[in-house]
């Protein structure tokens, strides 16, 4: 057995840039009315980007839809879709597996080794720290190395939260994917690599996601849009809110209204691909080392596409 200290050692030997990066800049350094002029001209921009007239009614149309939702205990699995079936099961407003797609990825047939070989060199951001309590503040702590300085420093990973490689674009690795052209216009792909025991805590995108499993596996939990009443919202940008609440150590007495979020467990394996519908909130574990990747949409949600009062044009 390696003995243990001995890896520490030789992790500390390892020529990386350690360079922990500045806070980012804070919005309490701007007077009340920049900060609100600052966030209204975010928000008409994300409005644009997605052909809508306005991010908080486009959140709103979400959250009412959902209300209609049948509720559901598990997440569904389906062989290969076309768009066109994709869009068609999407458009019903519920998370669904999608098997016989990832797996057939050049990227999923490579190995942890493959990516020292021949990506060590990458230039990569590890969000290290506690990343999970400041996942959505100004001054996460960040940590600038290289590809293979990470995968050493997670090598024989004994922490409780590990640092993590999360939402970053690795065009490299992005050429060994084919993601399905399942919406008329997505984001760039992110990447999302890390041993077991890395978390993204849970939050909401108001923005439809595809999600890659490609390598290990991922136990991943959801609750329907609606259940954001119960489940005390912190708006990070207009698109994105995150919840104090942890769904696997669920704490009653301090979120009571919690109690009453329908959350539904899915564990994710290799070469799986999960939809995650606009504003469903999910927490994300993994289980094993893992690679990941997703995409989001930059368009009216499917399940909305019916509503042509949020579109412009």
């Amino acid at each position: 057995m390696k003995n243990p200290a001995a890896g520490n050692q030789e992790r500390r030997e390892i020529p990386l840039s350690s360079r922990l990066l500045p806070p980012r800049p804070s919005s309490t350094s701007m007077s009340p009315e920049d900060a609100i002029a600052k966030k209204q001209e975010r928000e008409r921009k994300d409005a644009l980007v997605r052909g809508v007239t306005s991010i908080q009614e486009m959140r709103e149309a979400i959250r009412c839809a959902a209300r209609e939702l049948p509720s559901i205990s598990a997440v569904p699995r389906m062989g290969k879709l076309d768009a066109a079936a994709f869009r068609m099961c999407a458009a019903e407003g519920l998370p669904f597996v999608i098997t016989g797609l990832v797996g057939k990825w050049p990227l999923s047939a490579l190995t942890p080794q493959t990516l020292r070989d021949r990506f060590g060199e990458l230039h990569v951001r590890a969000r290290v720290g506690d990343y999970v309590n400041t996942a959505f503040a100004a001054d996460r702590a960040m940590q600038d190395m290289s590809l293979l300085a990470y995968l050493e420093l997670v090598a024989d990973n004994a922490q409780d939260l590990p640092p993590y490689l999360g939402n970053l674009e690795m065009r490299e690795l992005n050429t060994l994917c084919y993601w399905p052209a399942y919406f008329k216009k997505m984001g760039p792909p992110r990447f999302w690599l890390g041993p077991s025991g890395t978390v993204t805590p849970l939050h909401c995108d108001y923005d439809d996601n595809i999600f890659a499993q490609i390598w290990g596996t991922k136990r991943i939990f959801l609750a329907p849009p609606h259940h954001d009443e119960f489940l005390y919202p912190r708006e990070a940008n207009a698109i994105l809110f995150g919840s104090p609440f942890d769904p696997e150590a669920p704490d009653f007495e301090k979120f009571p209204l919690a109690r009453q979020a329908a959350m539904i467990e899915c564990i994710m394996q290799p070469g799986e691909l999960l939809y995650v519908p606009a504003g469903w909130y999910h927490q994300v574990r993994a289980l094993t080392f893992s690679l990941s990747a997703n995409r989001w949409a930059r368009a009216l949600p499917l399940a909305l596409n019916g509503d042509a009062s949020l579109q412009t044009g």
